[in-house]
């Protein structure tokens, strides 16, 4: 029997906010611990909580990045559970009255891993449906040694959006491409830093499998705070195997939290699954309703960035740049800024993107700090347009730009690296080309117009690369059909 997998996931992404949900206490990642708190972080009595209206906007303008529909109306809630970072013993969450519903994350190939962006599923174009949205607030932060634990209590009250997924994804490669989209889209809206090594993003797996052909999900398993994408992929890949191995073994899955154990390559288990009345969810009667419709949601729609899709769109149609540059560069959208800004002082737009793509992205992927300015992209590109270097030049000038930081021009100077146009010079080593290459000149003569790129190749090879390829082309063709 054949089987395939049900994959849901609920990722938690800490919203970049200056201070934490309900207290004024500042949101800030890396520092010293236990240094921001107060009462309300710490639920001591008689502490009373105030909503964070910029987390409340944030979480709503996500909601329209991802095509929800934003409820007029909604709560917080207490979400009862016994936690050694969580004094108080209850979360304030959402429980029946979310902020968003519905929307959906739509993967495109780029998103997919590399070894997976030519298969049929990465051009499918699918959209992958939300359930929800809802906002909430973090725990504190445990850290385990050898023989005690601390607990920072900074990032207790920060605030958290989850974002629910419908079970529609099928494999790993689906839930990579998901989560990469997902998290591009938190990065353009600004409402995150979504830096999955500082766990401001954080997925929860729910996996089952069943035979091909049935309705029915198999019983679920949730796989708890996977810290990145690639993990994510992993821990799919071994539990999926590990309960289509135990389903044909005649085994029965029960519903579980488990954890993945990345160095192992393994999950294990950690408890059954609570049931949502485990919870004892409740109002929180220190927490009025949220009317959104009274001034937030109109305050999130002014937020609304230019989304992905769109900015793909005006890259191809401004700079006439490919389909899959455009893509590549709207992916980021720290490189798109970067780009465009290069872009602006350059005469071949195309010839920026190909080097920010082709020869950049080789060497490095950090795009957040590329190490020189815009404008030493367009310096180069256009060298290359008033032909002062050719293209092979251009890539050793670019390697030298990126080490030395020092500016296109400066670096051909330097070293020496300026294209040779002089025909006086270029004539003679065409013209000993010719006669140093009688088979590829009879070959020309005979027809085969290719022949002349070995007396090309001659010319460079003598000018040490430096030779003005238009110029030799032109005064080899020359001379072949003079002689």
């Amino acid at each position: 029997m054949e089987y395939e997998a049900v994959i849901g996931l609920e990722v938690h992404c800490q919203l970049n906010t200056q201070t934490k949900m309900f207290c004024g206490c500042r949101n800030e990642y890396g520092a010293v611990p236990n240094t921001h708190l107060c009462p309300v972080c710490l639920g001591l009595p008689g502490a009373l909580p105030t909503p964070n209206a910029v987390a409340i906007e944030k979480t709503i303008l996500t909601g329209l990045m991802l095509g929800c529909k934003i409820a007029p109306r909604c709560k917080f809630d207490r979400k009862n559970y016994f936690y050694a970072d969580m004094p108080k013993n209850y979360q304030i969450s959402q429980y029946d009255e979310p902020l968003c519903l519905g929307g959906g994350v739509k993967l495109y190939p780029l998103a997919f891993p590399k070894d997976a962006q030519k298969d049929p599923q990465a051009n499918a174009g699918r959209v992958v449906r939300l359930t929800r949205i809802h906002l909430e607030e973090d725990v504190a932060k445990s850290t385990h040694y050898e023989t005690q634990s601390g607990i920072d209590f900074n990032r207790a009250g920060t605030p958290l959006m989850e974002i629910v997924s419908e079970a529609d994804l099928s494999t790993p490669e689906e839930a990579f491409a998901y989560l990469t989209a997902l998290k591009q889209i938190l990065v353009y809206g600004g409402v995150s830093n979504a830096d999955m090594e500082k766990g401001q993003l954080r997925c929860d797996i729910n996996v089952s499998v069943r035979p091909v052909g049935q309705k029915e999900f198999g019983t679920k398993v949730e796989v708890k705070n996977v810290n990145s994408i690639s993990a994510v992929r992993r821990a799919l890949r071994y539990e999926i195997d590990r309960q289509i191995e135990q389903a044909k073994a005649g085994g029965v899955q029960k519903q579980e939290t488990r954890r993945w154990d990345d160095p192992r390559g393994q999950t294990t288990l950690m408890r059954t699954k609570e049931q949502a009345h485990d919870y004892r969810y409740f109002p929180d009667p220190d927490l009025m309703p949220v009317r959104t419709d009274h001034g937030l949601h109109a305050a999130a729609e002014k937020m609304l960035p230019e989304l992905p899709e769109a900015k793909k769109a005006r890259l191809s149609q401004d700079y006439g740049l490919s389909d899959y540059h455009a893509s590549v560069l709207a992916a980021e959208v720290s490189l798109a800024a970067f780009y465009e800004k290069a872009a602006a002082g350059a005469k071949n737009k195309g010839a920026v993107a190909n080097y920010l793509i082709n020869d950049y992205l080789a060497v490095s992927d950090d795009v957040e700090e590329i190490p020189v300015p815009a404008e030493y992209f367009a310096d180069l590109a256009n060298l290359v347009e008033e032909g002062k270097i050719n293209n092979r030049q251009a890539k050793e000038v670019l390697g030298y730009m990126l080490s030395e930081k020092k500016k296109p021009a400066d670096i051909v100077a330097e070293k020496g690296l300026a294209q040779m146009s002089d025909t006086g010079a270029l004539e003679k080593i065409c013209a000993e080309a010719i006669a140093a290459n009688p088979r590829s000149v009879a070959d020309f003569k005979a027809g085969k117009l290719t022949a002349v790129n070995a007396l090309k190749g001659f010319v460079m090879k003598a000018t040490k690369g430096q030779a003005n390829p238009q110029v030799i082309d032109e005064l080899l063709k020359k001379k072949l059909t003079e002689a």
